[in-house]
């Protein structure tokens, strides 16, 4: 009994965060991420006045994907580009993708079945991005710098 059980758990984690190599730097922005219906309230006020994007990353610490990606955008290369054109939000949805349900369906990416997942807001809230590109970064450890780079970059709209 304790087997199956373990065996579905194991397999439960590795579908939800697809990675295990590292290609790259990695970050853990998610726990101490602010409460996040208020920061995403800010980010949007901020990116209306200035004509910004809101970049709205759920994710979790735990794991390696969510990681991977918040690592490069700490990076000096990313934060020159992202910085005129994005706000960015961490937000920690919990081992069990659970917390934060209520912004993951405002955004129309619940259920959270993968981290992270990315959604792209245009200045006045509205996604840029499709929810199946959203959930789509749950491989973002394994993607390049470059990929990810240009990736944002293109989505960023003409700043810069």
């Amino acid at each position: 009994m304790i087997r199956p059980l373990l065996a579905a758990a194991l397999a439960l984690m590795l579908t939800a965060c697809a990675t295990t190599a590292s290609h790259g730097p990695e970050a853990r922005p998610f726990a101490g991420a602010p409460a996040a219906s208020s920061a995403v309230g800010g980010a949007l006020a901020r990116a209306a006045a200035v004509n910004k994007r809101v970049i709205l990353i759920f994710g979790y610490d735990a794991c390696h994907d969510s990681r991977g990606l918040a690592g490069w955008f700490v990076t000096p290369r990313f934060q020159a580009m992202m910085a005129p054109r994005y706000e960015i939000v961490w937000i920690d949805t919990g081992e069990d993708h659970q917390t934060n349900r209520d912004l993951a369906e405002r955004y129309g990416v619940a259920p959270i079945t993968g981290t992270p997942t990315v959604v792209i807001l245009g200045p006045y809230g509205r996604p840029v991005n499709s929810p199946a590109d959203a959930a789509g970064w749950r491989n973002a450890a394994s993607r390049s710098e470059r990929s990810i780079y240009d990736y944002f970059e293109k989505l960023g709209g003409p700043h810069g």
